[in-house]
């Protein structure tokens, strides 16, 4: 067996990176995929490998003149690279696919050692790689029939989103027997090539063998194996993060993307906190109906949307505000607030991150909960001078709960000594207490004193439309507050929402009870976990001490390393040995479970 290497493109999307270098020439985490790629291959044997060159192809040479590989290596030159597509590279060693089995390589992937040492241990002669289509790939997919035989390879112009789950995408990693290439491939590439000419692609000639003979090429799908496609620096970035050269540079890379973890489709995601039981789906679908409208349309301007908002919690207009989710709100707010600032550690870093550390009074509990009452903060800050005080209500991570009867005290105390006091409610739906909220008008419009902060993406379960808002007495504030943020703050997707999301309200309400029983029996099974203490909490995620000998970010490593399972680690924020996990549905929520027996008992020992 021997392998082709396609090499020979200039890779314009990668700009500055392929000024003076191919594109196999590009580092991932300080290695190229060049030498990536031809030390794989050179553990396996193989009689040869051909690398098709073009585009600074003598640099390419030489560096791989430098990296000692033992297969033998020829080189064939494409004199015409930039005139060309890759139907025209393959064509240049068609030769070479008649003496010997061929791997087929594109030279912009990467791929874990495991998907090569399958590929050749397959049985099957003649193979397309192939991975589950996810809606972030482009070029080449196919759908496939019994067997894994390859029924139709669809190219960009007959891509139809609707059968998007059918759909498989090419790898650009082939297996072809030397009689594959003998009787099929190689005649219909000179005869395509003889047809449409040097600029195609050779997935082409494989669309055409499958429409004469689906049964000779099967696909070889990729399970949990990682692999990627390098267009551009966003994809360098994504496969710098998937190939780590290490288990804990691998969490560092993903925990600092702080979102956008659809990119990684076997990903479990503890660490970012939504509702698992809401939005129904009835409700998206309404939103897709109107997806055409919602794209092509400006929205309203901050009048409307404070409409919306004051709508649908029951309050006026002049006190209440939208926002690009509640941090673009906190940022706003925070700007506007004076003098000494009140928090409680460990909390969510976005309110006193704002403001100057010699400014920010911290109260911690003295207790291995990090609990804490309303009466604990009035006699803590009563005497500390501080203009504003930020209470979040059930707090992030430790998931304490101050109860509406005692944080109504709370608010009347703060209005006595004039302190500013900030209520983050972001969380309180999931409370088992019912009408916890303080975003009431009655209680608004007497205590201007009171701010209250709502992210919508964490109840709603909707983190990807963007939604916060900020309500108070202070209509002052608030005017000022709707001046200082942009008048189309948030998007056309995000207002439509606020218009239907009192549709649903009983949808919503369900959900919550749905949740409350989870986190009951999440906490409970937690618990019975040898080397975990649970901290009760009244939110959507349960903070977890780690009693067993290992280290947080270890365990935090090895669940990601082997389970997919993405957790947070809170050393930086109360500096001992915790964990906090978000609440998922209860099959999520049972794989994490299993995953952290696995790990304790491995990393105990």
């Amino acid at each position: 067996m021997q392998a082709v290497i396609l090499a020979a493109g200039m890779g314009k999307r990668l700009k500055e990176l392929t000024k003076d270098n191919t594109k196999c020439m590009v580092k991932v985490n300080g290695i190229t995929l060049i030498e990536r790629m031809l030390r794989q291959i050179d553990g396996h044997g193989l009689s040869k490998i051909t690398i098709v060159v073009g585009y600074e192809g003598k640099k390419l040479i030489d560096f791989v003149g430098t990296l000692g590989i033992k297969t033998p290596i020829d080189y064939v030159n494409n004199t015409i690279y930039n005139k060309t597509n890759n139907i025209y590279s393959l064509f240049l060693v068609r030769e070479k696919l008649l003496e010997d089995d061929t791997l087929l390589f594109e030279s912009d992937i990467i791929f874990d050692d495991a998907v090569l040492d399958e590929l050749i241990a397959d049985p099957r002669d003649t193979l397309a790689v192939v991975a589950k289509y996810e809606p972030w790939m482009s070029g080449t997919c196919v759908k496939l029939g019994a067997g894994d035989t390859i029924n139709s390879i669809v190219s960009g112009g007959s891509f139809d989103y609707k059968d998007a789950d059918e759909y498989y995408k090419t790898v650009n990693i082939y297996k072809f027997a030397k009689h594959f290439s003998k009787t099929h491939y190689v005649p219909f590439l000179e005869a395509y090539q003889v047809a449409l000419g040097k600029n195609e692609y050779y997935e082409q000639v494989l669309r055409v063998i499958t429409m004469i003979d689906a049964s000779v090429i099967k696909a070889k799908i990729l399970g949990a194996h990682n692999w990627y496609e390098i267009d551009d620096i966003q994809d360098l970035d994504i496969a710098e993060s998937l190939f780590a050269p290490n288990d804990d540079k691998h969490a560092s890379l993903l925990l600092s993307r702080y979102g956008g973890y659809w990119r990684y489709p076997r990903l479990l995601d503890f660490c970012y906190l939504v509702n698992p039981y809401y939005p129904p789906k009835q409700l998206m679908d309404e939103m897709k109906a109107s997806f055409d409208t919602l794209l092509t349309e400006y929205p309203s301007g901050m009048r409307v949307n404070s409409l919306l908002c004051a709508k649908n919690f029951g309050v006026n207009i002049e006190n209440i505000l939208v926002g690009n989710g509640a941090a673009e709100l906190i940022k706003a707010l925070m700007e506007r607030l004076d003098g000494k600032l009140g928090i409680v550690r460990p909390t969510f870093d976005e309110y006193p991150n704002r403001l100057d550390k010699a400014i920010v009074v911290e109260f911690t509990p003295n207790n291995c909960d990090f609990s804490y009452t309303a009466d604990d903060l009035i006699k803590f800050f009563g005497k500390k001078g501080i203009s504003a005080l930020v209470v979040i209500n059930p707090d992030n991570p430790s998931g304490n709960y101050i109860k509406k009867a005692d944080l109504l005290r709370l608010i009347e105390w703060a209005g006595k000594k004039k302190i500013r006091l900030v209520v983050d409610e972001s969380f309180v739906d999931f409370a088992d207490e019912e009408n916890s909220t303080v975003i009431e008008t009655v209680l608004l419009n007497s205590n201007p004193h009171l701010v209250v902060m709502k992210s919508i993406s964490k109840s709603y379960g909707v983190p990807g439309i963007r939604l916060g808002v900020l309500a108070s007495g202070d209509t002052e504030l608030i005017e000022a507050l709707k001046k200082d943020v942009a008048i189309w703050n948030i998007n056309s997707f995000g207002e439509f929402y606020l218009q239907i999301m009192s549709k649903y309200r009983k949808d919503f309400d369900a959900g919550l009870v749905l949740l409350r029983r989870e986190r009951k029996r999440f906490e409970k099974k937690l618990a019975a976990i040898k080397g975990i203490r649970v901290i009760p909490s009244q939110a959507n995620y349960v903070m977890v001490e780690l009693v067993a000998p290992i280290d947080a970010r270890v365990l935090l490593n090895s669940l990601l390393a082997h389970h997919s399972i993405l957790v947070k680690e809170l050393k930086s924020k109360v500096g001992g040995n915790y964990l906090r996990f978000a609440v998922r549905n209860t099959d999520d929520n049972n794989a994490l479970l299993a995953a952290l027996k696995t790990e304790i008992k491995k990393l105990s020992k």
